[in-house]
């Protein structure tokens, strides 16, 4: 049935028959038709967020924590250009999202109008696809495309970019039937090559990345664990996919990765990849990483074999449909000696020094055991204590920016999770800096009466900044200490918040578990040692040490 509507009316009937509930932004100008519109749906919860960049980080972290697409918007201009690190961090971390935004009258493109910027070409590079919508006609059939695009194959983000008077236009509606891109089927002959490559293995090592997670497949990937009695190490985005309680798990790979699992890595004759890129904080040196073994690599998307590691076997396809067709030819061996061996290095427990932050986040993990909830974090050195050190146990049960690295994130994503998931806890992490980057998003949590449990290390500083400097320029600190201490309780309570300070691991497990019930967000800041680094990479030094000594007392 063809219906007259405005191009307004069309963006909001297309985000409602996309199944989309709530909707992360901030009005402007050039977008302020589709709000009109907005404004008198009952099926969408628009967020207003206290900055684009928080809308962006908060559709993130709803997309990961319910498998949906996230959905944000902005007007032209600055509110666009304000999305792009969110955009840029789900691209580098296949999330799908759309994002909206408003743009200027079709007639004033290019003519450098008020707010106006080229917001597809900028986004272009951290997007899968960017569109930009100056007939009315073609609204529609891109706003289904954007999410078909979003969610299909390997997941991202795609904006679309609407003028403001196709938002106005009347145009003749017909709803069209939702489409699915067909599953990409694993090549047969490559599957048989890696089933007989894992049978003839002495020494194999699945390794589980991020899109084990994204393809749903935690459970199929167990199984053939399991039914092989593989060692299994995770990447940073595949942490929770197997279980840490779990025999089968060796902990975390890469720069900050568990010795137990990157010696096993090293040690391997085959690899058993899945979902993973490859990318420089997980392989080092990559003709050292791949020397001397077979590697096996699964991905949905084809350009990420042989791009950053040779694969004697690379598969591209559906995971669920790679998994089942290895685990109907693969046989389980006798791997005693190699599990000997594995288990004569240390375990996860005990190769990180004697850093006290550490034991904050030990301390964490009876409360999280068996619970579900869902942790996010930000960017530094908390996010590598959290994913050395927390013990998780499901898929997207720790949220992170690994591949962009952005600080300000874990706030925000938190917002996200807990509105995907309300019948979940949520608890952020942060430290100092980065929660002073995207920490006015408090106001966002306070004036929607959204419960999160932010807990904020602050150790005065850049902590990863400072730790580099030790390691690469002896120690000569520049831009990495924070001036002046700022009381985030204080902060918290400025939003009509609630918040306590902690010194000891026992004082935040106490501290968390009050706050879980809450129905408000509670920030916890927790008083961080500066000395503490990040194993594996460097110890803390001499220059560490001055540099403490000279920040005074608080």
């Amino acid at each position: 049935m063809i219906m007259k509507m405005t191009g307004a009316q069309v963006m909001v009937k297309c985000l409602e028959e996309e199944g989309v509930s709530v909707i992360f932004g901030y009005p402007g100008g050039a977008i302020l038709p589709f709000y009109d519109v907005l404004r008198d749906t009952k099926d969408i919860r628009h967020i207003l967020t206290a900055h684009e960049q928080g809308a962006a980080h908060a559709a993130d972290g709803y997309a990961r924590a319910s498998g949906k697409v996230g959905v944000c918007c902005a007007t032209s201009g600055p509110g666009a250009t304000n999305l792009v690190t969110g955009l840029a961090n789900a691209f580098l971390d296949s999330v799908p999202l759309v994002a909206i935004t408003g743009q200027v009258k079709s007639s004033m493109i290019g003519h450098d109008a008020f707010q106006e910027v080229d917001i597809t070409g900028i986004a272009m590079p951290v997007t899968k696809q960017t569109f930009l919508v100056t007939k009315p006609e073609e609204l529609e059939q891109t706003m289904h495309l954007a999410f078909l695009i979003a969610r299909s194959g390997r997941p991202g983000p795609v904006l679309v970019d609407v003028a403001n008077d196709v938002q106005t236009a009347l145009i003749d509606y017909e709803p069209s039937p939702k489409k699915e891109m067909p599953i990409t089927v694993p090549d047969q002959g490559e599957i048989g090559k890696a089933i007989a490559a894992l049978n003839g293995a002495r020494r194999p090592v699945m390794l589980v990345g991020g899109g084990v997670a994204i393809s749903g497949t935690e459970q199929e990937a167990l199984h053939l664990a399991e039914k092989l009695d593989i060692p299994v190490a995770s990447t940073l985005m595949g942490l929770g996919c197997i279980s840490a309680y779990h025999k089968e798990f060796l902990g975390m790979s890469g720069l900050h990765g568990h010795i137990r699992a990157n010696r096993a890595l090293a040690s391997a004759d085959v690899i058993l990849a899945l979902g993973t890129r490859f990318n420089d904080r997980v392989t080092g040196n990559r003709e050292m990483y791949s020397a001397h073994k077979t590697i096996i690599h699964i991905d949905i998307d084809p350009a990420e074999l042989n791009k950053n590691i040779h694969s004697a076997i690379s598969i591209a396809g559906d995971m669920r449909e790679a998994l089942r067709m290895l685990d109907e030819g693969v046989k389980p061996q006798d791997l005693g000696s190699w599990w000997d061996r594995i288990r004569s290095w240390p375990g996860p427990d005990k190769d990180f020094g004697p850093n006290s932050t550490p034991r904050f986040m030990e301390a964490l993990n009876p409360i999280l055991k068996g619970k579900g909830y869902i942790v996010t974090t930000d960017v530094g050195q908390h996010q590598m204590f959290a994913a050395q050190h927390l013990k998780l146990e499901y898929a997207r049960e720790m949220i992170t920016s690994g591949g962009l690295g952005t600080m300000g994130f874990g706030l925000p994503a938190a917002m996200g999770a807990k509105l995907a998931r309300p019948d979940t806890k949520v608890i952020s992490i942060s430290g100092d800096g980065g929660f002073k980057m995207t920490g006015s998003e408090l106001f966002t949590l306070a004036s929607n009466r959204i419960p999160v449990v932010a807990i904020v290390f602050n150790n005065s500083g850049l902590g990863m900044i400072r730790q580099l400097q030790v390691a690469n320029y002896h120690g000569r600190f520049m831009a990495s200490n924070l001036p002046g201490y700022v009381d985030f309780v204080k902060y918290a309570e400025a939003f009509g918040l609630t918040g306590e300070h902690v010194s000891t691991p026992e004082e935040l497990a106490r501290a968390v578990e009050k706050a879980l019930p809450l129905d408000h967000t509670h920030v916890i800041e927790v008083a961080m040692d500066p000395r503490d680094m990040v194993a594996p990479m460097v110890a803390a030094g001499k220059g560490i040490d001055d540099f403490v000594e000279g920040l005074g007392k608080r």
